[in-house]
């Protein structure tokens, strides 16, 4: 690969510099460096962060490629930014054995727009019955670290147990879909005024709040790492931040969406607003803008849930659930945590890259914009202003809650280990 010189960039949001790549590794990172050999990309006072990392994508391969290939939501993942993505275990088959996984290793490999990390399921089939092949899953090829029956909920108490006693063997850690299903038992949307208003069957805030109450003490009584899923409530925040002041070893994800959107959108019954978890009250959405800037909540996730359009375009009862959100991410990011001063890009980089990268191990990723480390690299033009058009995604479904609405910042630049991925906002 030959040289590449990025000029005039905002590293981290902070003053003007410029970064040398060559071949996959940062050269330098200085001011007035020498463009002889190289391919100059004049950054214009654009910023620089290192390559996302996305802890929690739905890829859908092997099974449901109608909806999203390893190919076709990696090119997704390069056009938002983000240089490795881990993927999901709910596919057909489930991710449940060293096999499956293997496979989407695999293909992510041979894809190329960024690494894919697989994500191993708890449990056999997400049955919630019998643990899967969690050691073997891990001493794969794969090298699974981060277990999940995300979509489900590994419900009972002494399942969720002895998955956090089998991975604290080797360091890896259980990421909890925090949903009690009984108290959920035909939920369409949150439980509030405007389900109430609407006739619709309600999600209560105590059906996330009460599994992620247990799973921090069973995480503290065995000593093991548990990570919370989507969180999506006040009161759940209230629960991580006790938990850690304990010292009890949780972290904490939510999505863009849900640092944005409220459940007042239902009222227009489109099914693009259906989701697991549902968009909350707009209390919710402060009081995860607060915890994510304050680092109760460590990382933003996508939960990038790709669906065909005939399992939106119905009625809302029907409709699947779930939002794409690769492309459009740090834009959310942006918009409700660096615009309203919540968070620095500096700040920004920590719980879109750092932080995911050093919870799932992903080697390579999430490290310092600095000579010598890996050239994974986003340049971001935050200046821009731009209407989310659907029909530009590079995802193969269209199922995004931002169709139409303004949103701040673009990705012109993605770089995987030097190599570009995406070139003025088109994809390498």
């Amino acid at each position: 690969m030959s040289k590449i010189l990025i000029r005039g960039a905002k590293v981290l949001g902070g003053e003007a510099r410029d970064v040398l790549i060559d071949g996959e590794t940062i050269e330098a990172v200085g001011t007035g460096l020498p463009a002889e050999g190289a391919t100059v990309v004049e950054a214009g006072g654009k910023v620089l962060l290192p390559g996302l990392v996305d802890l929690h994508t739905h890829l859908r391969e092997p099974g449901r490629e109608d909806s999203e290939t390893v190919l076709t939501g990696t090119r997704a993942a390069a056009s938002g930014g983000y240089t490795a993505v881990f993927a999901m275990a709910n596919t057909f088959p489930v991710a449940d054995t060293a096999g499956v996984v293997e496979q989407v290793y695999r293909l992510g490999k041979e894809s190329g727009y960024c690494d894919v990390q697989p994500i191993g399921a708890v449990t056999v089939g997400l049955e919630g019955k019998k643990l899967a092949e969690l050691g073997a899953m891990h001493e794969s090829a794969a090298g699974v670290t981060v277990f999940s029956d995300d979509g489900k909920c590994v419900d009972d108490a002494v399942m969720m147990r002895r998955a956090l006693e089998y991975v604290k063997a080797f360091g890896g850690v259980v990421a909890q879909h925090a949903q009690e299903p009984r108290l959920t038992e035909g939920a369409q949307m949150n439980e509030g005024v405007v389900s109430a208003e609407l006739g619709l069957g309600g999600w209560p805030a105590v059906a996330e709040e009460s599994i992620i109450a247990r799973d921090v003490l069973l995480a503290e009584h065995v000593g093991s790492r548990v990570h919370i899923c989507h969180l999506s409530t006040a009161g759940s925040v209230e629960i991580v931040r006790w938990a850690k002041s304990r010292g009890i070893d949780v972290t904490a994800e939510v999505t863009p969406h849900h640092l944005l959107l409220t459940d007042e959108l239902v009222r227009s019954y489109n099914p693009v607003y259906k989701v697991n978890p549902p968009l909350r009250t707009e209390r919710d959405v402060m009081a995860l803008r607060e915890a994510l800037a304050d680092g109760t909540i460590d990382i933003v996730a996508t939960d990038h849930a790709p669906h065909p359009h005939e399992d939106k375009d119905c009625e809302w009862a029907a409709a699947a659930m779930g939002m794409v959100g690769l492309e459009t991410a740090l834009s959310v990011v942006q918009q409700t945590m660096v615009e309203t001063g919540l968070l620095t890009w500096e700040a920004v980089a920590d719980r879109m890259s750092f932080k995911p990268a050093k919870i799932g191990r992903a080697t390579g990723h999430g490290r310092p914009v600095s000579a010598g480390e890996p050239a994974n690299l986003v340049l971001v033009d935050a200046d821009y202003r731009g209407e989310v058009d659907p029909a530009s995604f590079a995802s193969r479904s269209r199922n995004t809650p931002y169709e139409g609405r303004e949103l701040p910042g673009r990705v012109t630049h993605t770089w995987l280990r030097g190599r570009a991925t995406l070139v003025d906002g088109k994809l390498a």
